[in-house]
């Protein structure tokens, strides 16, 4: 699990996008900050949450909140799935797995009997200070990006 813990800074963590450009966390401080994790690009769950925080882009934005959407995908793989959906939340590759093990994502996991190591599906938002406001461990998708989006609203 996760060793971060409301009110810890961004951990240092430097990620590639979907058109190959590099994602410095920590430089984003400034204003809120949703780093969501989530198991695999073009997988039913994942498709939904990326949809529902495309549909949210707008309000994120009027927020002045960045979201990075993070998964252990190639950039190319990303830029597909972007593309196939027309999502406009930043899709961000870890392909070396550093950043979900920074934040604690990189996980043990069982399935039909099966143990094996995968992404927790995981949220923590970042206020302005760059400090850990509230983290969604063990997401369930179906209105968490609206729930994300209503406590950014409260930073």
């Amino acid at each position: 699990m996760s060793a971060l813990a409301i009110g810890d800074a961004i951990p240092p963590a430097k990620l590639i996008d979907a058109d190959g450009a590099t994602i410095d966390l920590k430089g984003l401080k400034g204003a809120p900050l949703v780093v969501y994790f989530y198991p695999k690009a073009d997988t039913p769950g994942c498709t939904v949450e990326a949809q529902d925080f495309t549909r949210l882009a707008p309000e994120f934005a009027h927020l002045g909140a960045h979201v990075v959407a993070v998964s252990r995908d190639a950039p190319a793989k990303l830029c597909k799935f972007r593309d196939k959906y027309g999502l406009i939340v930043r899709l961000a590759s870890d392909e070396d797995g550093s950043v979900c093990e920074a934040f604690g994502t990189w996980v043990e996991k069982q399935n039909y009997g099966r143990t094996y190591m995968g992404i927790e599906r995981s949220t923590f938002l970042f206020g302005a200070d760059g400090k850990l406001a509230k983290l969604w461990r063990k997401v369930r998708v179906k209105g968490h990006a609206e729930a994300v989006l209503e406590t950014a609203k409260a930073l």
